[in-house]
């Protein structure tokens, strides 16, 4: 596997923990437990956020991975 398929494999992981998260937020009536999980989800969208544009980057230079 490439660099550039761990990377996006990564990205799709991310934002499914991210979903899961807000998931347990909207569900949850324990208020610290909702505004923990609401940070987290914040925190993945940080990352996510970030790694994007690299993905984009790396498809720019090496055109092969485009799609992958």
């Amino acid at each position: 596997m490439t660099i550039s398929a761990q990377v996006k494999q990564t990205l799709a992981s991310l934002k499914s923990a991210q979903a899961n998260l807000e998931a347990y937020a909207l569900q949850t009536q324990n208020q610290q437990a909702k505004e923990l999980y609401t940070n987290a989800a914040q925190q993945a969208q940080t990352i996510i956020d970030t790694l994007e544009p690299r993905i984009g980057q790396m498809e720019s230079q090496e055109p092969q991975y485009k799609g992958f």
